[in-house]
């Protein structure tokens, strides 16, 4: 484990070069809200992706470092170390934002990875092992659900062919989406699909901003993150008959709307946590035919599910579909379980590796758990696993107001720069 900072390493970490990348990739999909606040929208698979994913390989080949890219579309940047037959440490996020997005969420995991690739390589260090910079594609869902399909598909947690099927708004589907990728990405070397058509790598570290108030509020300059609470993703349909407004009396109606609010009550009920631990969430609804004066004929919405205990995150899950059938009074009910990931518990390896690398550097840093899900949950049963977290401004995320400082990215970027540099001397 790192005992002590490496002077040469830290200094070669650039903090204007690097928020000059994030600026530069934040143009791509970029535009300003109402209020000012600047967010982007760079669905996964489109256009703006595969403009962000060039910009980034030209700045990977500019860095002496060789590209690949497998059959979901995940890419890789690699330096050698020294023993190219040795296991790689990987570290990255993704490229991916949500509709109305931020400039941080994801795209500086990329970022500062290739940032502390540049410094370990400025620095003049061979690692042992080689280090590969990922960025995974899908990991929001904003565009397929679920998230984190390239992170699933690469680690086996899925096959690779579970999504093709999966269509976005405009109906076009995942697998003709990737492939058009791939194909405007044919120059690219193809490497196998992960631990599903290769080798796993040594390590996994992820760096990203917080995505919520606990550093800020505590004046931490670092998360060291000891794991990830379980997810579960439901889309439920509630099937009524449309009728007019007017003249319908309301004893006659299967209204799908009145029947989803009663089964939404339930649901609140049913995740109700005096110690504010669980996160429930209803975000998307649809409604048919949706018109004003007409009784809606379907209404469909999506849970969100999360807790960090299984047996919870088990037992409530799996009470849900009967809540809602209790509820309903006139309409029939369909539900689909679209993602179900258990809480993961990182190995020491990585966290300590962080945290030796913060204290090492003087930085105030604290260990907790990560409430939002990453790719990192699907590493961990592959590799020993970590995150790193830094503050984020009001832990404010998926939002055109999501921000860190220059400084606070910089200081994050060498703690990685570190403690990479450390696993992959092992």
């Amino acid at each position: 484990m790192t005992a002590a900072v490496a002077p040469n390493l830290v200094a070669a970490v650039d903090q204007a070069r690097h928020w000059s990348d994030l600026t530069a990739m934040a143009a791509i999909g970029g535009f300003t809200d109402a209020a000012g606040n600047q967010g982007v929208n760079r669905p996964c698979l489109t256009e703006l992706d595969r403009e962000a994913r060039r910009l980034l390989l030209s700045w990977g080949e500019a860095a002496g470092l060789a590209p690949s890219v497998d059959r979901l579309g995940n890419l890789f940047l690699r330096l050698e170390g020294a023993d190219p037959t040795l296991a790689p440490v990987l570290t990255g996020s993704h490229m991916d934002s949500q509709p109305q997005g931020g400039r941080f969420d994801g795209i500086w995991g990329v970022l500062a990875g290739l940032e502390a690739v540049r410094a370990i390589r400025e620095a003049g260090i061979t690692p042992r092992r080689p280090i590969e910079v990922v960025a995974w594609t899908n990991e929001e869902g904003g565009r397929y659900a679920p998230g984190c399909m390239g992170s699933m598909a690469y680690t086996g947690f899925a096959p690779p062919q579970t999504w093709d099927g999966v269509t976005d708004r405009a109906g076009i589907r995942f697998s003709d989406a990737l492939a058009e990728t791939l194909a405007a990405e044919a120059d690219i070397p193809r490497r196998p699909l992960g631990v599903v058509e290769g080798t796993a790598p040594f390590a996994y570290l992820e760096a990203h901003i917080e995505q919520g108030p606990l550093l800020e509020a505590q004046g931490q300059d670092i998360g060291v993150v000891t794991g990830i609470q379980g997810s579960r993703w439901f889309l439920v349909e509630i099937r009524g008959k449309s009728d007019h407004a007017g003249t319908t009396p309301l004893g006659l109606r299967q209204d799908a709307v009145q029947d989803m609010l009663r089964a939404i009550t339930a649901l609140n009920a049913l995740m109700h946590d005096p110690a504010d631990i669980l996160r429930f969430t209803v975000a998307s609804i649809e409604v048919e035919p949706n018109t004003s004066n007409s009784v809606a004929a379907v209404a469909r919405f999506t849970i969100d599910f999360r807790h960090p205990d299984n047996a919870v995150l088990q037992a409530r899950g799996n009470a849900i579909e009967g809540v809602i059938q209790a509820a309903v009074r006139n309409c029939a009910v369909t539900l689909t379980e679209r993602f179900h990931a258990a809480p993961a518990a990182f190995q020491p390896m990585v966290p300590d590796a962080v945290e030796a690398a913060a204290r090492a550097q003087g930085l105030r840093h604290i260990r907790m758990p990560s409430g939002a899900f990453h790719d990192a949950q699907f590493l961990v049963p592959v590799c020993p696993t970590g995150m790193l977290f830094v503050p984020c401004r009001a832990g404010v995320s998926h939002h055109p107001a999501e921000y860190a400082t220059p400084e606070a990215l910089a200081a994050g970027t060498r703690v990685l720069a570190q403690a990479l540099a450390d696993l992959a001397n092992r």
